[in-house]
């Protein structure tokens, strides 16, 4: 006993006095403010299974600039439109880089992902692609109206539905085809699973000196769900070149792109795990990004539904502008202020990604706080978009607030950036928006790399008379 008692105390004392250490250096090194620290653990047990409402009503006794201790990470939270504005506009450069979760460097996905790669060369040519190709009104236009076909007569699990209709969309756009029921249900298992696993809590992201033990497997497990992924999509690149190297006409989507610059975008390598990288990443991106647009039409007829008076403005909106037709235009949108009202106010109540989380690869002074390098910056967008100085009733679903008004969620107007903004601004924000608008219902979420709703809605769909 008198042997062990010194291996358990030494290794105590010295997380104690680096703890010590720690909250000394810290308390003189003008940090925003924040709540106090435990030993070893930080803040983590003021957080719970929705991490961007514990931060917000932590700001509401420490400031919307706020720091913690999450695990052995310096963290620091924004949670007011003008410090966003400050980090993501006026010190975006310095403040652009991603903070990486471990589970994303699973068969090396980060190394080749527009989410996780940091603002340089390959970052911004895979940036310039994907605006010029994917989502180019000629490109994104013609390929979503095939998915606007809604089922009848039974109820529907919306948010499946939903993400059905956008990996369709996104499948024709990358691929020139849809794919088969059975490929289809496993990229949205996959995804699904993905999203869960990523942003759930993981030791590994707390304490980055043990991150390379994986102690929760929580790699391991992405690593599974990755190669799932990354052999679709191989099947995909290998038919097409099977198809080119017999003289097939070019498609011109997206795969084609791809194909043609992909020695531009990365050396071509030997290592099968590495062969065709960018265009596993990218794609493994876009298809995960797919569920952002179902949360949002699932929480927007929620919503709908537990507002009849909006309900029926929709209603006689869409029966006015599209008369006999079955579905909507691309051209219809722009005669529909109403509806493009209610996506408005869904993303403002429900970002699809709530808590996006940046690291600083300098140090910068915020309103006379300082940001050190390297620290972890979570900018939380859902508390941003409820900021009761920029709305009236934040927490209430009124479309008519959106109703001539010049506010939009391109990244200018601060209390309103459910796609965030600055470098970062989602990428796939256009064609999110123009797939969008296409008795008690139970809005609680369920966190992930996107938003989601903890019982899938089910509604009945009926004609408009």
């Amino acid at each position: 006993m008198a042997f062990f008692l010194p291996l358990v105390l030494v290794p105590l004392l010295i997380v104690f006095s680096s703890y010590a250490l720690q909250f000394f250096h810290d308390s003189r090194s003008r940090l925003p403010p924040g709540p106090w620290p435990l030993p070893l653990i930080g803040n983590l047990h003021q957080l719970d299974h929705l991490p961007h409402r514990s931060l917000a009503r932590l700001a509401a006794r420490h400031g919307p600039l706020m720091s913690l201790c999450l695990g052995a990470v310096l963290t620091v939270v924004t949670l007011s439109p003008d410090t966003a504005r400050e980090i993501l506009q006026r010190h975006n450069a310095a403040v652009a880089a991603r903070s990486i979760g471990d589970s994303m460097r699973a068969c090396g996905h980060c190394e080749s992902s527009v989410l996780c790669l940091p603002p340089r060369r390959k970052w911004r040519a895979l940036r310039r692609l994907g605006a010029a190709e994917l989502f180019s009104p000629q490109r994104g236009g013609g390929g979503a109206r095939p998915a606007r076909v809604e089922p009848r007569g039974a109820p529907v699990d919306v948010g499946r539905a939903a993400h059905a209709a956008a990996l369709g969309l996104l499948s024709r756009t990358m691929f020139s085809a849809d794919q088969d029921p059975a490929t289809a249900r496993e990229v949205s298992d996959v995804v699904d699973e993905a999203s869960v696993l990523a942003a759930g809590p993981n030791v590994s992201d707390f304490f980055p000196a043990v991150a390379a033990a994986d102690l929760q497997g929580v790699r391991r497990r992405m690593a599974r769900l990755v190669k799932r992924m990354y052999a679709i999509i191989d099947e995909q690149i290998e038919r097409r070149k099977r198809s080119r190297a017999a003289g097939e006409a070019r498609r011109n989507d997206l795969l084609d792109v791809m194909l043609d610059k992909e020695g531009e975008l990365e050396d071509q390598s030997t290592d099968e795990m590495k062969r065709h990288g960018t265009i596993r990443g990218l794609f493994t991106d876009l298809f995960t990004g797919g569920e952002t647009t179902s949360h949002t039409i699932e929480c927007a007829l929620a919503e709908l539904l537990q507002a009849p008076n909006s309900m029926r403005k929709v209603q006689e909106e869409l029966k006015t502008v599209m008369g006999t037709k079955q579905q909507i235009d691309e051209t219809d949108i722009s005669k529909l202020p109403y509806l493009q009202a209610v996506v408005k106010e869904t993303l403002r109540l429900h970002p699809p990604v709530p808590l996006p989380p940046y690291e600083a690869e300098a140090t910068v002074e915020i309103q006379g706080y300082v940001i050190p390098k390297g620290t972890k910056v979570l900018i939380n967008i859902w508390a941003i978009n409820r900021c009761v100085d920029s709305w009236i009733e934040p927490n209430k679903f009124m479309p008519e607030r959106f109703l001539g008004t010049e506010v939009n969620f391109m990244g200018r107007d601060f209390q309103f950036i459910p796609f965030g903004a600055g470098r970062r601004i989602c990428l796939g924000q256009p064609l999110a928006h123009r797939m969008d608008e296409d008795n008690g219902v139970d809005m609680r979420e369920r966190f992930g790399l996107a938003l989601s709703l903890v019982v899938p809605l089910r509604a009945v769909a009926e004609e408009i008379h």
